[in-house]
């Protein structure tokens, strides 16, 4: 087995493992706007295009998440300050307080699933969290 298959087997695991998460929390958002609110918590107030290309969605279906977002007070939509025909995508605190709750709710979920880990285990999850954490940008007290 290569280096390549096991980041391909840890990323289909995480993917795996957040569906079943998902599913056992019976929320209905959609994973979309849970990604979204993460990523404007991560990376700040963005341009409505660069928000969609971070999420790896359409600007059109960008579009449409970020006004039903806004029709939940979980993000602002503001003019941006030097060009008005582009929009700003700011996170409001009603959305960080929902981002958070629904973390809590992911990780509750998570729980019985890696519940029978060894430590040997959850010491190799650390370091390949810490060690991927750190290539994609993400600082440890953003990690959750």
């Amino acid at each position: 087995m290569t280096r390549d298959d096991d980041l391909q087997r840890l990323l289909l695991a995480v993917h795996a493992l957040t569906r079943i998460a998902a599913l056992d929390t019976q929320n209905d958002a959609p994973s979309a706007q849970w990604r979204t609110l993460t990523l404007l918590r991560d990376h700040g107030p963005q341009r409505l295009g660069d928000l969609a290309t971070l999420s790896r969605v359409t600007q059109p279906g960008m579009t449409r998440l970020v006004h039903q977002l806004s029709d939940a007070g979980l993000v602002t939509r503001e003019p941006h300050p030097d060009d008005s025909r582009v929009s700003v995508i700011a996170v409001t605190d009603a959305g960080l307080s929902a981002l958070e709750r629904w973390l809590a709710q992911l990780s509750t979920a998570l729980a019985p699933h890696v519940a029978d880990l060894t430590d040997a285990e959850w010491d190799a999850v650390s370091t390949a969290a810490g060690a991927l954490s750190a290539r994609v940008g993400l600082q440890p007290e953003v990690v959750r």
